[in-house]
């Protein structure tokens, strides 16, 4: 069938994901090839000390990205978008959306950038001896008990960003596996939360005597190739403002950005791994087992299909690094000549292949916000040179580049050093792996491991999401996720893998010893700014 013919007859999939700085849409076969694309840029605030969006512009945010997606239709296809096969939603792990009985929201949406729930976090890892993140949604449900917050009675569900806007679409209260592991802890045998500590929570609230239970307010979770409900008559008219699009249309559980990493990286068996970079920063390996202890550090959470995976996820990951693009692209205009924000990455992500393995004894951080792995509740970012450091513009660029992998490598220290996990195959994902050889090279020498980069690396977790629409519309009786994409979609996909030099993997040693040493910088630049 043409490309055409497939839209038109709805044999394809549809994913939206919401990430930090930008809403993607992508709609493919069920193959995976890319047919159209529509994008939708947005940022996070800080409001009353709060990382957060405004709900109306989740909604706004969404009826730009699709409409952006059905014009490229008309321009490639010259059809309407009527009918889709499968719908996926994707979003931001974590956070805290709380509503009431007839949807109101009843406080600010909390990102998974929030640090206010060390206490939280704290007691609740030690109630389950299981690590709970500072991120989790069940940290910050918690955090507001204890705050003493009154709209925490008045609860009716309680919602990732995802789980949030596939309601709106379906009105089904539903979350797929991965996703929901960012909430609560999961049992992976029994694909579910944790019963055990269902009771243990209930049991830990009681004295607030609430009139709803943990099963009334949290989603109900669901696994890669679920039904997960149908696009309602409302929601079609809340995603298409053209009221061309027909409900009806099947869903796929909506997943983390986590999750559809792994997916849109082929990294869903175990000693697999993929490395997703971006505003944050997280590498998640898929485990034979469970770890032999906690880690207050690793996040346990599952594959879309309910594998355990262990994460280290670092909040800061390329935010400053792009501010710095943005400067020097300002600089460029002033002098008449403005560059592209893609050329300026590429440029100025080559030409740190001129700098010194060590970034020439240049330290930065890019700490927008707290950072969990090194116990930072606020963020500051900072330059530090000494003065006989060899400051140039490569070394700069590179010290930049090195610092948004120097938390998430921390993390990983856990896993291959005191856990001796092996690793078969790592992928490198996101837009910072666009520019081929260069992240990927860092990565490489950062943990002293080959590391792959496919085509496909920029597509993101919208694509990551379309998979796992087109897995549940069309998968065989008996084909698990991983017999999918590997036969059906990356099957011959061109990918590049590379190792760094013992001389790179030295540098990039050096600059962590360097990175550790002056974290208490970091420290001091909290208590004094």
């Amino acid at each position: 069938m043409s490309e055409r013919n497939i839209i038109e007859s709805g044999q394809t999939a549809l994913g939206i994901e919401f990430g930090s700085t930008r809403i993607k849409a992508i709609l493919s076969d069920y193959s995976g090839h890319v047919l159209a694309s529509g994008a939708y840029d947005w940022e996070n605030q800080l409001i009353d000390d709060i990382w957060t969006y405004s709900l109306d512009l989740v909604r706004i945010g969404m009826q730009g990205c699709y409409s952006a997606l059905r014009e490229d239709v008309y321009e490639k296809y010259g059809i309407a978008l009527t009918t889709i096969g499968v719908i996926g939603i994707s979003a931001m792990m974590h956070g805290y959306i709380a509503r009431d009985a007839e949807g109101k929201q009843l406080a600010p949406f909390q990102t998974w950038r929030n640090t206010n729930t060390l206490v939280a976090a704290a007691r609740l890892t030690n109630l389950f001896a299981y690590n709970v993140p500072d991120r989790w949604s069940v940290a910050h449900l918690y955090q507001r008990m204890l705050d003493g917050e009154a709209h925490v009675r008045e609860i009716a569900t309680v919602d990732t960003l995802a789980a949030y806007v596939h309601h709106l679409l379906t009105g089904e209260h539903v979350l797929g596996i991965g996703d929901a592991s960012g909430m609560f802890p999961i049992d992976t045998d029994k694909k579910d939360y944790n019963e055990r500590m269902i009771g243990q929570f209930m049991d830990l609230i009681a004295e607030y005597k609430y009139p709803w239970s943990f099963r009334d307010i949290f989603p109900k979770v669901l696994s890669a190739g679920d039904d997960a409900g149908c696009l309602t008559e409302e929601g079609a008219a809340l995603l298409d403002v053209t009221g061309t699009l027909k409900p009806g249309i099947p869903f796929c559980p909506p997943e983390g950005d986590a999750g559809t990493g792994m997916v849109a990286t082929n990294a869903v068996a175990p000693r697999t791994g993929n490395l997703s970079a971006g505003t944050s920063i997280f590498a998640m390996i898929v485990l034979e087992k469970q770890l032999s202890r906690v880690y207050r550090e690793i996040d346990m959470v599952t594959t879309p299909g309910g594998d355990p995976v262990a994460m280290s996820h670092a909040n800061n990951g390329t935010s400053d690094l792009n501010a710095w693009v943005d400067i020097f692209r300002s600089f460029a205009a002033l002098t008449g000549n403005p560059v592209g924000a893609g050329q300026a990455f590429e440029l100025l992500y080559r030409h740190t292949l001129e700098g010194d393995a060590d970034c020439g004894g240049l330290l930065a951080y890019g700490y927008l916000s707290g950072e969990g792995i090194t116990h930072l509740e606020e963020g500051r970012p900072l330059f530090v040179r000494r003065p006989d450091s060899k400051f140039n513009l490569a070394n700069f660029m590179r010290a930049h580049l090195y610092t948004s992998l120097g938390a998430v490598r921390m993390g990983m220290d856990f896993l291959t050093r005191d856990e001796g996990i092996q690793i078969d195959r790592l992928m490198g994902h996101g837009g910072m792996f666009k520019t081929p050889g260069v992240a990927q090279r860092y990565l490489s020498a950062a943990i002293s491991a080959p590391v792959t980069v496919m085509e496909t690396a920029g597509e993101g977790g919208a694509w990551g999401i379309a998979l796992l629409g087109a897995y549940k519309n069309c998968r065989k009786p008996g084909e698990t996720l991983q017999d999918y994409l590997n036969t059906r979609v990356f099957a011959g996909l061109p990918e590049t893998t590379l190792m760094a030099s013992e001389e790179e993997q030295a540098g990039f040693e050096k600059f962590m010893n360097t990175y550790k040493a002056g974290l208490a910088l970091e420290r001091v630049a909290i208590d004094t700014l």
